[in-house]
């Protein structure tokens, strides 16, 4: 992996949620480039010792840790052993979240026909308020939970710089996917509030929101089987000006930037679209 540009942050330790997975896993790779020490917390520790590995293999220092971002004592837990190992976090990414087909509809629109059908579909009415939960406490919670427990050392120094990870899910809420599109708006304006709150302790909080990626979690989404895009691919890529998915290694100049405090120290509050033009597009 080559980053767009140098950056050097030696000094700093950073913690990334969700580390494990695809694009936080990409995200903790170039990290690893810039000389920082990189603490990567995932559900899955093999997961995330494995990226922890690559890092390390290419000249970095990282480690891997188990942690469930909804237990706020394995959050402290990790912490403790982070201190030993690192010493205190500088910049938090909370990029663990994600959905669950128990808050997600079969159909993009309810029907009259679909209240009386005996067909096995899911409609509004139908949503199990156990699967929207999990994925509210996963997205919102598990951006709180992280934050709470990281950025009181960076508030008691005075400094410290943390970036969430929302979606354009926050901007216009996709179909079939409710709990998931709430729950990172919710993200988003949880973002503007810390600015806020944490302003006169010098820490700066935004946010990223990916477009659409190809990931492990909505591959069935996007591709059938055999490899030909689904229906709903080619609304995503018709209602996309750059026609296209974006690549992972798209997102390492907006996190850069994030992250270097020389380059976006008047930067706070704000929720950057990488999306290739989706936001910008009325679909006429």
């Amino acid at each position: 992996m080559k980053l767009p540009f140098e950056l050097d942050l030696k000094e700093k330790v950073i913690v990334i949620t969700g580390g494990g997975g695809v694009l936080c896993g990409m995200f903790a790779k170039a990290l690893g480039k810039t000389g920082a020490k990189i603490a990567i917390l995932d559900l899955n520790e093999a997961a995330a010792q494995s990226v922890a590995d690559e890092i390390v293999k290419d000249g970095g220092t990282a480690k891997g840790y188990a942690a469930n971002v909804l237990k706020l004592e394995d959050i402290k837990s990790v912490r403790e052993k982070m201190l030993s190992d690192f010493g205190k976090c500088d910049i938090l990414i909370n990029g663990a979240g994600g959905n669950n087909p128990k808050g997600t509809t079969t159909k993009e629109y309810l029907f009259p026909e679909d209240l009386k059908t005996k067909e096995e579909i899911t409609t509004f009415f139908d949503l199990d308020p156990d699967g929207v939960s999990f994925v509210f406490n996963l997205n919102f919670l598990g951006t709180l939970l992280p934050t709470q427990v990281f950025a009181k050392d960076m508030a008691e120094n005075g400094k410290g710089n943390i970036i969430n990870i929302s979606s354009m899910n926050a901007f216009t809420p996709l179909t079939k996917i409710p709990a998931y599109s709430g729950a990172k708006a919710a993200v988003s304006n949880f973002t503007q509030w810390l600015a806020v709150h944490f302003s006169k302790v010098g820490i700066r909080v935004n946010a990223i929101a990916p477009g659409f990626f190809v990931t492990a979690q909505n591959k069935n989404l996007l591709f059938n089987a055999d490899g030909t895009p689904t229906p709903r691919t080619d609304k995503i890529l018709a209602a996309t000006p750059m026609g296209r998915f974006g690549e992972a290694e798209e997102l390492i100049g907006t996190l850069l930037w994030l992250v270097n405090d020389d380059a976006s120290s008047f930067v706070d509050g704000v929720v950057v679209p990488v999306d290739g033009g989706f936001s910008a597009y009325s679909g006429v």
